[in-house]
């Protein structure tokens, strides 16, 4: 999975924005467990997921707090 931009993640909504965290925790359970059985050859690449993870879960807190500010406008 390449390193998405954060302007293309901003841009994802709700659905999609959790495929790609989903993805993102698929991905990271994979490389622990190749790192467990020694068969991962780059220890950086869980922490560059773990970071990913971390985007993308800031976007989606933006996202939901985005959200209830404009429901609070609306009011």
């Amino acid at each position: 999975m390449s390193r998405p931009k954060s302007e293309e993640v901003r841009e994802l909504r709700g659905g999609q924005l959790q495929q790609k965290l989903d993805e993102a925790y698929e991905e990271l359970w994979n490389l622990r467990f190749k790192h467990a059985t020694n068969q991962l050859t780059n220890a950086n690449e869980i922490r560059r997921v773990r970071k990913q993870i971390a985007r993308l879960k800031t976007i989606a807190r933006e996202n939901e707090i985005r959200a209830e500010y404009q429901a609070r406008q609306e009011q």
